[in-house]
């Protein structure tokens, strides 16, 4: 029996977005999806700069799941292009089409192109914590030790 989650998926301005391939797995074993941008025309990042891309599909995830929106590591290192909130939450009950904050902390101006591969999305099970209001946490060997206590 599979146990995989089923994403439904709703492919939005069906007549003008047709071209733009839905996220699919790459390889048989890679863990994201690849979503691609859905511009109507070449949008350029510069320097800097911060750009909302469509992707031209919103999507209904199960309950108890998640959709993380990460960077692709080939365009971060290859042009400094990332996610401003990485990794992006997409929660189980947003109906909206999926956009990608793209930004590009690199050291030229970048252009994105209708159908390029853009971010990344993978399912994540997910749990709603109960939190519980005490007067001690227990000890341990770091207790409060923040950035960088173990030297960086």
């Amino acid at each position: 029996m599979n146990h995989d989650p089923i994403i439904k998926i709703l492919r939005l301005r069906r007549n003008l977005l047709k071209d733009i391939p839905l996220p699919c797995y790459m390889t048989p074993q890679s863990a994201g999806m690849d979503i691609c941008a859905a511009v109507e025309k070449e949008i350029v990042v510069e320097t800097g700069g911060i750009a909302m891309i469509p992707t031209g599909f919103a999507m209904a995830i199960p309950v108890g799941f998640e959709a993380q929106i990460r960077p692709r590591s080939g365009l971060a290192v290859k042009h400094g292009i990332g996610l401003i909130n990485s990794p992006g939450t997409i929660d189980a009950d947003y109906r909206g089409e999926v956009m990608i904050p793209v930004v590009n902390l690199g050291k030229k101006d970048y252009t994105i192109y209708r159908g390029d591969r853009i971010a990344q999305m993978l399912i994540k099970r997910v749990y709603q914590a109960r939190l519980q209001v005490v007067e001690h946490l227990d000890e341990t060997i770091r207790n409060d030790g923040g950035f960088g206590h173990t030297g960086l």
